[in-house]
């Protein structure tokens, strides 16, 4: 018997020996774990009541810089008069720096920002919200906005009104906020400026951040807000902030006296034994056991964990199908559930290097999703993790469940919008979708067979996370009158939930081709191609619906046609999503990729919005939200994501029913909504088909070579050429082997021309390429 085993053999006899003994010394140890548990809940609540303190008297130090401001702007208005003279910007000019001594820059713009809006690049994006916000505010607009990197106080007053209107725009330094900020705070603690979802200023552990908004306190006529957080401060029993762990203390201790006295008491008690033996005998549980005094430890077996035999690849092992910002394959040639299972033994390893316990896995509509998931499941097992596995959902689902439920990675099991015999996994870890460099290091731990092999493997664990979902949206939505919706989800996975959640917010649904059926036989559920929305058109004009919706394969793009059967390109939708957002959120940034409408830059600066053009890609489009803070983004391709009342990820059934929000609830009806966003000659995606790679080395080259006269380059993603008049762009895909190209201008002549610019330098770099305009 080794020594570890011969204690706890002693310690046993002890304790059936000394039952009442044994009973006091837990009940001791009980009673100081409860009494360390409360204090220390105490003292984390002070933690937080000192650092709220702080917040408030942030606060109360700004308001009067605030005061200050408006009412030097205010003053220098009234020396004005009631209007003011495109002749008279000087004096106007002057009499604002008078006021202002301390501005840095005092300029007088025309009401119209003309000028600003020829040229946004120079003018500086930042300076035109600020003046647009002050345009459509009868007080003073106040921004922080950034001047060659350098953080400044922008503020904004319409002088005069209609044609004469001026717009005085002030610039002074930041130092009144500054000495706001300088006072103690706890340790271990975080307090910000914020305006939107920036922390101007900033005190403290920044990773508290993400959660000191459910501590602000706004800051009285201006867009900021002081928000404050403190390590998350359990409140105990009851919520009384560890008082009743304290008394639960007490009681335990007094519990243990209990148990010490007891003994002497039962002696005094009972005259004899239980059975008649001789006075004080104490018996141990086994004979108490045994006399029926108290029933046996019931025989337990422990479940025992079976692994499957490894599931080994049929297939090569390519590099190629680790892409920007996904991992995507063709089953039966480069992906197969072995390939699978080597993914999630890498995904798993990551999750274990990250201290990280479990994972949400979900899978489409194909016909090979559920293989795959299998594989990939006992990949990510053998590692250690844990899986929730939600089964047959669309793409969001699993996003929404990592925030959801107590794990915050997933893999979805998906091929989108390619061709049936395609499929694939979209990854996050902890919050972070992967790209870029991450996703190619998968395909590099693989081949370095840089894995984690558990002695324990992972457990398995499955729930249906659809009635959340649903009932998570319609907690929030609920449209204002009932519209009658038409749903094509092309016999993808989002004919399982999209439905049910539209009618859930209030729709009147029609739906067609929603059973899931992998070899999509009706159409290819992509609503971005016309092609794919011919059914739709036909029967939201046949039935009299008031819009049609399409979903792609899994569910994270939308699609949208109107009652005449127009379809409403995404960059438009965005458009709209952008004015309800920033209604809501002025200033706010919105994100939308490089083959959106040349319209969208200015419709955002004129509702109060920041614009940022980024690249094409989900995963990329979300670290750009993180990075920048944005409230809303948008693709061409018909990814929306929402960071104002939802999570941020790309959810095609959520941006559905925030959209039938918005038209319920239009007054002139819903055509007269897509008649007031701004149109031009536009034409969708046109992809020109080439080998697998082909694409990547043509945009190389192109890019390097291709020369367009008086056009602003912009080489973020492909290589998109813009006139005054009108752009076009071609860039490579990072889902499938094509060119993606798009062209918009004021004119149907001069879309022509553009269209033959990009049609003679391209056949001029591949004679052979079947250009489809």
């Amino acid at each position: 018997m080794s020594p570890m085993q011969t204690h706890l053999a002693k310690l046993q006899a002890w304790i059936q020996t000394h039952p009442w003994k044994a009973g006091a010394l837990l009940c001791a140890l009980l009673a100081l774990w409860f009494g360390i548990n409360g204090l220390d809940i105490y003292s984390q609540n002070k933690t937080e009541r000192d650092v709220l303190a702080a917040r408030d008297k942030v606060v109360k130090a700004i308001a009067p810089f605030s005061k200050v401001r408006i009412a030097q702007m205010v003053e220098a208005q009234k020396q004005i008069g009631p209007l003011a003279f495109a002749s008279e910007r000087e004096d106007v000019r002057t009499l604002f720096e008078n006021s202002v001594k301390d501005a840095e820059l005092v300029e007088v713009h025309p009401g119209d920002l003309a000028a600003a809006y020829a040229d946004v690049a120079k003018f500086g994006a930042g300076k035109l919200a600020v003046l647009e916000a002050g345009a459509n505010d009868e007080s003073v607009a106040f921004r922080i906005i950034k001047v060659s990197g350098a953080p400044k106080l922008a503020m904004v007053k319409m002088v005069g009104s209609g044609v004469n209107g001026l717009l005085v725009y002030v610039q002074v330094p930041l130092a009144g906020l500054d000495k706001a900020m300088d006072l103690d705070m706890p340790d271990g603690t975080y307090l910000a400026i914020r305006q939107n979802r920036v922390d101007l200023l900033k005190r403290g552990d920044e990773s508290l951040a993400t959660t000191a908004e459910n501590n602000a306190s706004n800051i009285p006529q201006t867009p900021w807000r002081v928000v404050a957080s403190a390590p998350l401060a359990e409140k105990g029993m009851f919520e009384a902030g560890g008082l009743p762990e304290i008394g639960v203390a007490l009681l335990l201790l007094l519990s243990a006296l209990a148990c010490l006295a007891a003994p002497g008491y039962l002696k005094r008690r009972q005259a004899g034994s239980l059975d008649g033996s001789e006075e004080g005998a104490e018996l141990t549980f086994e004979e108490m056991a045994a006399r029926g005094i108290i029933p046996p430890e019931p025989d337990v077996q422990k479940p025992v964990f079976n692994i499957k035999e490894t599931t080994r690849p049929k297939v090569p092992l390519e590099r190629s199908i680790f892409r920007a910002y996904d991992i995507r394959g063709v089953v039966g040639t480069n992906l197969d559930a072995g390939i699978a299972r080597l993914i999630g033994e890498v995904i798993g390893s990551i999750l274990v290097e990250k201290g990280l316990r479990g994972i949400v896995v979900g899978y489409d509509g194909r016909l090979s999703s559920v293989k795959l998931s299998d594989g990939l499941i006992e990949g990510l097992v053998s590692a250690g993790v844990s899986v929730l596995n939600i089964g047959q959902v669309p793409t969001p689902l699993v996003y929404f469940a990592t925030h959801n439920t107590e794990y915050t990675s997933g893999v979805s099991v998906t091929g989108s919008h390619n061709p049936p015999d395609y499929n694939g996994f979209k990854i996050v870890i902890d919050g972070h979708t992967l790209s870029g460099d991450a996703i190619s290091n998968i395909f590099e731990r693989i081949v370095e067979k840089k894995v984690i092999q558990a002695k324990q493997p992972g457990t398995v664990s499955t729930k249906n996370i659809v009635p959340d979902y649903t009932r998570y949206i319609a907690n929030d939505i609920q449209i204002d009158r009932r519209l009658k919706v038409v749903v094509d989800c092309g016999n993808g996975v989002p004919g399982a939930v999209a439905p049910d959640v539209l009618a859930a917010i209030g729709a009147d649904v029609e739906a067609i081709y929603c059973e899931v059926d992998g070899n999509f036989p009706n159409h290819h559920p992509d609503p971005s191609d016309p092609a794919n929305l011919v059914d739709l058109i036909e029967i939201v004009k046949r039935s009299g619906a008031d819009v049609g919706l399409a979903f792609d394969g899994d569910g994270d793009r939308l699609g949208v046609v109107t009652a005449q059967g127009q379809m409403i390109f995404p960059d438009r939708l965005l458009m709209l999503f952008a004015e309800d957002v920033l209604h809501r959120n002025p200033g706010a940034a919105v994100i939308y990729d490089v083959k959106c409408t040349g319209a969208l830059q200015g419709h955002i600066l004129r509702h109060g919005g920041s614009p940022i053009m980024w690249k094409t890609g989900h995963s990329l489009i979300k670290a750009k939200m993180k990075e920048t803070h944005a409230e809303l983004a948008g693709e061409m391709s018909g990814h929306f994501f929402f960071a104002e009342r939802w999570f941020g990820f790309d959810d095609g059934i959520y941006a559905a029913a925030r959209l039938l929000e918005i038209l319920a609830a239009a007054p002139e009806g819903i055509q007269a909504v897509f008649d007031g966003l701004p149109n031009g000659e536009s034409t969708p995606e046109l992809k020109v088909e080439l080998k697998e790679g082909e694409q990547h080395a043509f945009i190389e080259r192109f890019v390097a070579q291709a020369h367009f006269e008086g056009a602003r380059i912009n080489t973020i993603d492909g290589i998109r050429a813009d006139w005054p008049d009108g752009w076009g762009l071609v860039r490579a895909s990072n889902t499938t082997p094509v060119l993606v190209l798009r062209f918009e201008a004021d004119s149907s002549e001069r879309l022509v021309q553009i269209q033959q610019i990009f049609r003679e330098q391209m056949l001029a770099m591949d004679p052979g390429l079947a250009l489809p305009f």
